[in-house]
Order: C-alpha cells, then structure tokens, then sequence
C-alpha cells in the first residue's frame, strides 16, 4: 500500500510547463481583516475604513493588497516551496482586482524556469501563480522563484532554462480598480497632505519608525496564511535551529511602517521585483526606507502611480549596496512597486 502523506516536491519533480492547482480554496472574512492590522501597524484608510473606501468610488474597502499576496502565496507552497531553502525573489506581479471580505480565493501556478545551483544539491525553480476569486476572475499574478532541495544529489540536472522577465511593470499596464476615484480624496482622515506631486524621482524617505519581530507574532501570520514551508514552523529544520521569518512578513511589516512618510499610498498596483537579501530571525528589529524611483499619470486625472523602493534594515536608513554592488548584509529586503496615490 503506497503512502498517504506528501513529503512535497524536490528539484527533480519540476519540469518546464508544468501546471499545478493549489489547493485548499480560502474565503477571506473581516477576520483576517483585523488580524492583518494587529499584526502589522497598517493603517492606509482605503483598506482599514468602509466610508474612506465609499467616498474614493469603491462599493467596499478592498483588503489589504498584501493580505490577499500572503493568502495566494499560501496556496503554493505545499507544492512549490515545501522542501525550499529559501524563497530567493519577485518580479512582474500585477493586482488586477480588489478582494473584499466574502471573497474566495484559489491559486494556479505553472513552472516557467528551472535550473540546477553550481553545488548540485539544490535547484531554482521559476513559477508564474495566479490567484483567481470565486468568479474565476484572476486577481493577482506574479513570478516567484526559490532554491529547492534536490532529494538525490546525483540525479542528472535538467537544461538550465532561466525565464527573461521584465525589469518592471509598464506604468500604462497598472489597473485601476472600477470605479477608484481620489477628487473627493480626504488628506485630513488619510493622515498626510502629501500627493503625488509632493515626490520627486530620486527623493529618498526615512520611515523613522522600528519594529522588533517576535516569534509568536510570524508564527501567527505563517498560520494565517496556511504557509507550509518548514523552515518557517520547525525549528528543528535548520542546523541552528532557528525558524526563518516568512519573507512576506518582512514585506507587510515595512510596507506598514511606510506609511510615516508614504500615507498616501494607498494601493499596490505591481510588484515590478524583490529580493530577500538577508534571512530574519525573531529579536530583529526592522526598519525602512524608500526611494522613489519613477512616477506616472495614469487615465483617471485624480490618481498618480509612484515607483517606490522600499528596503527593510537593521542598519541606517539609505544604505544599500557595498562598492562591489552587493547588498549590505544588514539589509533584509529591497521591494520594488507601483502605489496608486492622489494627484
């Protein structure tokens, strides 16, 4: 009798143009809805007030857009990133409609890239994920890739086969969620006066604020988000037997903390790229900083686009990269995105 349990998938059960239908479907509550908010400082009113999102032409607040990332992402990674030493990057992720509460979501992925590491025992799989609603509208789709254990080190290595992926977004593919509109905008109830005109391409914005990652509270949000992957749950998968934070925690705690600075912000509308640049361990105290690095107009003349770099540290806010062009080893993460912003 063969084995019921799943031990995930290794390197060698990838293959390019493989499709995979995550399971479990997910309806998303108002209860995730105040658990994102107790977990993370977030407190951009499009997502956290009904009568904010009303009066910017919404029928309902949308959730959090990374709320509804950590959910899909949750979807894939009993059989993408089970057996993964590490989720490694992002890029061309798009968020092509709101999700409310009351909404079900669901992922698909497809194997886009696979390539065996120098040392052969790992590989690095490429996969395009989608999440769709209950509608089988696609809400979101990006490209993730992450270092998976191969589970026999002598099996042959496949044709390396890298996808080519954009640098960025295109500002004129951002989408608009129907009916968002900012001429009514309130900057009082927002928290900043600062629109869209107030940034300029290079500026660079201290965040100010820190936040030491606990252990309960990842542990929380890995469960939240039904994330599988070992090295965030068992300490004993790791040789110093530490649980790795969930990268996406990382991502939702800077986000958050941008706010002192980026208020106005209100919605992602891409991921144009990210890296883990360094794993995070519970006791770190995370701080961020952002630099703007592109701005758009986009069809609706009350909303602009900024292209932000956002990077979460341990260290002094804009310090990035040594004289040799890698990431200082205090810094964690380095997001690259679209916000949609008043004009």
């Amino acid at each position: 009798m063969g084995a019921k349990t799943n031990a995930g998938r290794f390197f060698e059960d990838y293959a390019l143009g493989q499709r995979i239908v995550h399971a479990v479907p997910r309806t998303i509550s108002g209860g995730e809805r105040a658990l994102y908010h107790a977990l993370y400082p977030a407190r951009h009113a499009l997502a956290s007030s009904d009568s904010f999102a009303q009066a910017c032409g919404l029928s309902a607040p949308p959730l959090d857009d990374l709320l509804v990332f950590h959910t899909v992402f949750g979807k894939t990674v009993p059989d993408v990133s089970l057996n993964a030493v590490a989720n490694l990057g992002y890029a061309d992720g798009r968020f092509l409609r709101p999700v409310h509460a009351g909404d079900t979501l669901r992922a698909e992925s497809e194997v886009i890239g696979v390539k065996e590491t120098s040392s052969g025992k790992t590989g690095i799989v490429w996969v395009r994920t989608i999440g769709l609603n209950q509608r089988d509208e696609t809400v979101l789709s990006y490209v993730r890739w992450v270092m998976v254990r191969k589970r026999d080190v002598i099996a042959p290595a496949p044709t390396a086969s890298p996808p080519d992926l954009p640098s960025a977004v295109p500002a004129e593919d951002l989408t608009l969620p129907e009916g968002l509109d900012f001429t009514n905008y309130n900057f009082d109830l927002a928290g900043e006066p600062h629109r869209w005109g107030d940034y300029a391409i290079g500026e660079t914005i201290d965040h100010v604020d820190g936040v030491t990652i606990e252990e309960a509270e990842h542990m929380l949000a890995t469960r939240l988000w039904q994330n599988t992957a070992k090295v965030h749950f068992d300490a004993t998968n790791r040789p110093d037997g530490k649980r790795l934070i969930y990268g996406g925690h990382v991502i939702s705690m800077a986000r958050a903390l941008s706010f002192n600075g980026l208020a106005n912000a209100q919605l992602i509308a891409a991921i144009n790229g990210g890296t883990h640049a360094a794993p995070c361990f519970a006791g770190t105290t995370l701080r961020a900083w952002s630099e703007v690095l592109d701005k758009a107009e986009t069809p609706n003349p009350s909303i602009g686009a900024l292209r932000l770099r956002l990077t979460a540290t341990t260290g002094a806010p804009f310090a990035l990269r040594d004289e040799m062009g890698k990431y200082l080893p205090e810094v964690l993460l380095d997001l690259d995105y679209w916000a949609l912003i008043p004009r």
